[in-house]
């Protein structure tokens, strides 16, 4: 099957505007050529005095053919605005259909494509690239059709008045374009498109930087946190120093070229005049050097046209990576599982394909029990809670909740079944009511109010200005990284869902908080399924099982008090966790005693 082209995928997006965009390049057209009319008038105006010399009185029509050429180019552009006016209402259009389907395309997708990608470069994809292309429709291609126009246009006029310097004119045009070819070929398609993904590195470590600014200031980690990126920094400096280097010739005999008509046309003036000047050819030399900066302008059109093609196709390329990768696969049937426990049988998953986030996980989770994740980071603690929630599908094995595979349970059915309280929990800029009711639409406000007291969120509404009504991120209302975490749970209790993922719940709130954290955590997981993720590991001693995970491996299992037992990789755990809190006690007494 022949690929489509990139303007036919653009003009898919364009629906009724596309028209608009074909009459933008016939307008851009029009527009090119009236503004070389100007151009026929000077060589009059210059004609008849010429003839009158050096009685300029004489030269009576000077003046009309003066506004004559100003009229023609106020026509020229007055064209060429509604060119633009009509490449712009189809560009808007087919930018805003970008967006929305990449948009409607992401949040169909599993949070493991969205984690893969970072969320710094997926916002690239879909502000940058669609504006890429609303740029290419609503200005390059009405100036690319303008650009080819003019060439024609000059041809005829360089050739009708005297075809020697006409062809002598056409020499630096030959020379520069051949040059730009040199430029603008194969391998700047490939440069443009490293200069892109430079771009996308940096914007994505930024956005990883900025969050995690909170934990850098906690544990003092300064410049060790910004190693990534200053690296992405570092390499899009090499990289934009190495280009601008390989460039600096071909962009400098490029400039010298389009510039140098002058001096061809001088040239020729001076072997063309050897039998004597005639006010003819005087006349043609002094058009002819005043239209031939049109000619460099044009090329440099051209040129930057080509440019903005390659970023175009590698726009397009982005957007399709995006597009082309696959929602999970969706049940017809309404299997709805028998109970709330979970299995996994023989999971592996690999973020990359190459090393395994989870390698041959094999666990059950009977209903009402809960147990724990513990391990080293990235041991695949939060890979196992996110692929039970089906974020995304697991290369080998299958996971089961009430003895049905998860891939044949409905998303909505699955979602109705699990409820998740994340480490960084995140409010959207509306009320706390709002906030609370994403989790059930349809609740009322006395169960809203009810969950919010049941996540020991009180304090929290007593101190707002408008209560539950409060817009949250709006004339100074901020709540803190404990505050968000109570508000999640409250959005969880009132979704009030059978099985409850906690991937380190407690991680971002202050001792006072953390306590009323755990008291709304209890509240929550009464007579559910929970899988809790943690690093304090005194939160997890009744838990009904332990799993110890190492290099997306169970390396250990058990109750708190077996683990003990065992002397193995949890003990040495526990054993850190106790020191370090022991430490952390005895520097507050310390400081305790230096305030007395």
């Amino acid at each position: 099957m022949k690929k489509q082209s990139n303007l036919s995928r653009l003009m898919g997006y364009a629906g009724g505007h596309g028209i608009l965009t074909y009459l933008s390049w016939v307008l851009s057209v029009m527009s090119a050529l009236l503004a070389l009319v100007p151009f026929w008038y000077i060589w009059r105006i210059i004609h008849d005095i010429l003839e009158v010399s050096p009685n300029f009185s004489q030269a009576g029509n000077v003046t009309s053919y003066g506004w004559s050429a100003v009229l023609f180019a106020v026509i020229s552009i007055v064209v060429y605005i509604t060119a633009l006016m009509c490449s712009h209402m189809s560009a808007f259009r087919v930018a805003a259909n970008i967006r929305k389907e990449l948009m409607r395309h992401i949040t169909a997708l599993p949070l493991g494509v969205t984690e893969k990608y970072g969320s710094g470069k997926l916002r690239r994809i879909v502000n940058t690239s669609s504006t890429a292309t609303e740029t290419y429709l609503a200005h390059r291609l009405p100036d690319k059709a303008g650009a080819i126009a003019t060439p024609i246009g000059l041809l005829f006029l360089l050739l009708a008045f005297d075809w020697r310097l006409g062809l002598l004119s056409l020499v630096p045009v030959i020379l520069g374009f051949l040059i730009m070819m040199k430029m603008t070929g194969k391998n700047m398609e490939q440069k443009m498109k490293e200069y892109q993904n430079a771009l996308s590195d940096m914007s994505n470590e930024a956005v990883e930087y900025v969050r995690g600014i909170p934990v850098v200031k906690t544990f003092g980690q300064t410049i060790f946190s910004f190693k990534r990126f200053k690296a992405t920094i570092d390499n899009y400096e090499k990289w934009v120093i190495a280009y601008t280097k390989a460039l600096r010739l071909p962009m400098m005999f490029y400039t010298t070229a389009i510039n140098g008509v002058f001096a061809f046309l001088i040239a020729g003036g001076i072997i063309f005049t050897r039998g004597g000047v005639t006010s003819e050819l005087l006349l043609n030399l002094i058009f002819y050097i005043v239209i031939t900066p049109v000619i460099g302008t044009t090329l440099t059109k051209i040129m930057f046209m080509s440019e903005d093609t390659m970023i175009v196709n590698d726009a397009i390329n982005r957007i399709d990576e995006v597009l082309n990768e696959k929602p999970l696969s969706e049940s017809r049937v309404n299997n709805v599982p028998s109970d709330n426990s979970i299995t996994l049988e023989h999971v592996s998953y690999s973020y990359d394909g190459e090393k395994n986030a989870l390698n041959d996980v094999s666990l059950s989770i009977k209903p009402g029990q809960t147990i724990a994740l513990v391990g080293a980071s990235g041991g695949g603690k939060t890979t196992l809670a996110n692929i039970v929630t089906r974020f995304f599908d697991p290369q080998k094995g299958r996971i089961l909740i009430g003895n049905i595979n998860i891939r044949d349970i409905p998303k909505e059915t699955l979602m109705n079944k699990v409820s998740f309280v994340f480490q960084n929990s995140r409010l959207i800029k509306a009320s706390i009511l709002d906030n609370v009711r994403m989790a059930k639409p349809g609740a009322t406000r006395e169960e809203v109010a009810h969950a919010l007291k049941a996540a020991q969120c009180l304090d929290i509404i007593e101190k707002l200005p408008n209560g539950i009504d409060t817009v949250v991120g709006t004339d100074g209302v901020y709540l803190s990284g404990g505050e968000q975490q109570r508000i999640a749970i409250a959005r969880a209790i009132l979704k009030n869902a059978p099985i409850l993922i906690l991937d380190e719940a407690t991680a971002f709130a202050d001792p006072d908080n953390e306590v009323r954290v755990q008291q709304a955590l209890s509240s929550l997981s009464e007579g559910k399924t929970v899988i809790m993720i943690a690093h304090r590991l005194s939160s997890i001693t009744d838990t009904d099982c332990i799993y110890v995970l190492q290099d997306g491996e169970i390396a250990e299992s058990g109750t708190h008090s077996k683990l003990i037992e065992k002397n193995g990789i949890f003990t040495r755990m526990w054993k850190n966790y106790s020191e370090a809190a022991e430490w952390k006690i005895l520097n507050e007494n310390k400081g305790l005693e230096v305030k007395a």
